[in-house]
């Protein structure tokens, strides 16, 4: 799945909860107002000032990471 600037953003931090320190970290604190339940991600990034295109292309590289499991760290 790919998260995209249309989504809205409760229901990404919801499926997604990694996601909650990549908007935290952009400026985007209010992640839990009420405005977040009704604004997509292009919509609370312009309200914040922040560059959109680069917030979804982090927002997609969270998700998309590795799971940093012990299981996986040790592995060979």
């Amino acid at each position: 799945m790919k998260i995209t600037k249309d989504m809205n953003i409760t229901e990404v931090v919801q499926k997604f909860p990694d996601t909650l320190p990549v908007f935290m970290y952009a400026g985007m604190g209010c992640v839990g107002c009420m405005a977040a339940q009704f604004e997509n991600i292009e919509q609370g990034a312009m309200a914040h000032g922040i560059d959109v295109d680069a917030l979804v292309d982090a927002l997609n590289e969270i998700i998309n990471a590795p799971d940093l499991t012990e299981e996986n760290l040790t592995a060979e």
